[in-house]
């Protein structure tokens, strides 16, 4: 099973996709649903959540050295 966005007219643009998409972790989050829908045990799933963890606090490390300059 594979869990791709929903389809959506433009104007109707999820948040969490767009805040996802602006930290280049959305393909990570959807390997993470996909995993869960497929297994139905979230702990079965720790690699992706890590990747998507790690993917995740990459983007806020570089949002706060940004602030910073």
């Amino acid at each position: 099973m594979t869990v791709k966005p929903r389809d959506v007219p433009e104007n109707d643009d999820d948040p969490v996709e767009n805040m996802l998409k602006k930290t280049g972790c959305l393909e990570l989050h959807y390997k993470v649903q996909e995993c869960i829908a497929t297994t139905k045990d979230w702990r079965k799933c720790q690699t992706e959540v890590e990747e998507f963890r790690t993917c995740i606090g990459k983007h806020k490390q570089e949002e706060i050295a940004k602030a910073k300059n």
